[in-house]
């Protein structure tokens, strides 16, 4: 029996990597400060220690700080001791063991051209620290060898981040956007756990991991709010309006005493231009994307 070692296995992608894995016949160790949803604890505080990786026979590294923090916040600061540092620790425990590295497509550089993103794409130039600190992590995952998957907007039942950040934004029937729709790649979990779980004998190297096809922005966001059976319209700021807004909005965080600001520069890029990932060096690899967003089914209260 194969004894994976999931990193961040009480979290969003780790949990689903750890049950999946678990439902799949492998031993499973969920490593991080938390238990996880199956098998044994080992506990790991990645801003800090050293884990013990002895027993396993693959590690899948999900564990990550993340967020949009007020730059030079207590909070930036913990993501580089959890994103950069932490890998540095769990690369020494890791020895001879192959590894799977979950970054993100946020360590791409930002701005129009990414209509078609392959993994050749420039690394530099990230907006926050969650890109800065991921694209520092992964450039020692891959000098040690690992395979670092790249998935962007990973959404998906449980999901603690990306769709409840959306609906908190949603005002009298109204949500503001950036600039008119594009088109964007998204990531369901059920994507990005398979590629976890097979990518331990790909080649060393950096792979895209998304849907099978990108979105329409706006239509994607509608079909988000139905499913959660929000009733809301979609308003576009002007893209100089909404610039100068975040460009103000780090000031008023400090002021309020928030960790994150409302609205920053990364989240415009992220929502006002094209980003398309091209997937077929994971493809190439025999893995396929089998869910879309039509398949998304939050989990509610009542459901």
């Amino acid at each position: 029996m194969t004894t994976i070692a999931v990193t961040g296995a009480s979290g969003f992608c780790g949990s689903h990597v750890a049950a999946t894995a678990a439902a799949r016949g492998a031993d499973v160790l969920c490593v991080g400060r938390r238990p996880g949803p199956v098998g044994r604890h080992i506990p790991w505080d990645a801003g800090r220690e050293v884990p013990d990786l002895s027993d396993a026979d693959l590690v899948v590294h999900c564990a990550a700080a993340v967020g949009d923090p007020v730059p030079g916040s207590p909070a930036e600061a913990t993501m580089r001791a959890v994103n950069v540092d932490g890998t540095a620790r769990l690369l020494r425990a890791v020895g001879s063991r192959p590894v799977v590295w979950v970054s993100s497509a946020s360590v791409y550089a930002p701005g129009p051209g990414r209509s078609r993103v392959t993994e050749d794409h420039p690394v530099r130039g990230q907006l926050n620290a969650y890109g800065r600190t991921k694209a520092a992590g992964e450039a020692l995952a891959l000098a040690a060898g690992a395979v670092v998957l790249r998935p962007r907007a990973v959404y998906g039942a449980g999901d603690p981040h990306l769709v409840p950040r959306l609906l908190s934004r949603v005002r009298r029937g109204l949500l503001l956007l950036p600039g008119p729709s594009v088109r964007l790649s998204l990531t369901a979990v059920e994507n990005l756990t398979e590629a976890c779980l097979v990518a331990a004998g790909w080649p060393p190297g950096a792979y895209n991991i998304a849907d099978p096809a990108p979105y329409d922005r706006d239509e994607a966001i509608h079909t988000v709010l139905r499913a959660h059976r929000i009733r809301a319209r979609i308003g576009h700021v002007p893209l100089p309006a909404a610039r100068a807004a975040a460009g103000a909005a780090p000031k008023l965080a400090r002021l309020l005493g928030r960790t994150e600001p409302p609205l920053t520069h990364y989240a415009i890029d992220q929502l006002a231009h094209s980003v398309v990932l091209d997937v077929s060096r994971a493809r190439a690899q025999g893995w396929a994307a089998g869910r879309t967003l039509k398949d998304y089914a939050p989990v509610m209260p009542g459901r």
